[in-house]
């Protein structure tokens, strides 16, 4: 399970004209899903966002998290978190888990965050959306959790 982190000012999912998801000070999560992927690694990735501290105190540290900021989430699916352009021009895909896998696991991941207390705002998975991000930092953050115990980006 990979998840891109942005810091935002604010930040909307509009499909086809229609804003369906939009938040203001928070994160954006941009959410991928591999093979292997269950609940180990959603719940993992859903108490390390709820943890996070990246909004700074009064002496500028990053030292806040969503609760002490009163933040949202804006979670968006993004298979394309899994592309691989090493051979070629053109991304493969095949380590992005199907939608018969990806969308429970999504599902789950927003509930996760929900049951945690926040507001989540969500895309549509599938869909073809416009995101606008007021990245505010900037501050990005990749975080993954892989089924074998590895973790990138963050304990």
């Amino acid at each position: 399970m990979r998840v891109v982190v942005q810091r935002v000012s604010a930040a909307s999912v509009t499909i086809d004209g229609r804003v369906i998801g939009a938040i203001e000070r928070g994160y954006c999560l941009l959410v991928g899903f591999t093979h292997g992927d269950g609940t180990p690694q959603v719940e993992w990735m859903a108490e390390k966002v709820a943890g996070l501290r990246l909004f700074s105190d009064a002496e500028g540290k990053m030292n806040l998290a969503l609760p002490d900021v009163s933040g949202a989430l804006l979670v968006v699916s993004q298979f394309t978190l899994y592309g691989n352009a090493e051979k070629g021009r053109r991304p493969s895909f095949i380590d992005a888990a199907r939608p018969e896998v990806a969308i429970p696991l999504y599902e789950r991941f927003v509930s996760a965050l929900r049951t945690r207390g926040f507001p989540v705002a969500t895309g549509e998975f599938g869909a073809d959306m416009q995101v606008e991000i007021h990245n505010d930092g900037p501050v990005t953050l990749l975080l993954e959790k892989v089924g074998n115990g590895r973790t990138v980006g963050a304990d």
